[in-house]
């Protein structure tokens, strides 16, 4: 198995990542800052999971978002 220690979704699910950034922004903001249903509209991580797996465009939006997070967060 080939190491990534500069990708920090390196070992991550996306069940971590969501939980991370919702415990972070809040679903409120998450939701404003990526507009998608599953994240303005009764939002849970389960609805979400289920989404952003079938659903490459967004999951990359919430991706992005995350290094960000994370590199930002290091500062």
């Amino acid at each position: 198995m080939e190491t990534q220690p500069n990708n920090p979704l390196h070992g991550k699910t996306l069940e971590n990542v969501i939980s991370e950034l919702v415990g972070f922004y809040g679903w409120k903001m998450l939701g404003n800052m990526i507009n998608i249903r599953c994240f303005t509209h009764d939002p849970s991580i389960k609805s979400s999971l289920k989404f952003l797996r079938a659903t490459p465009w967004a999951r990359k939006q919430v991706e992005d978002l995350y290094v960000h997070y994370v590199t930002n967060k290091k500062k």
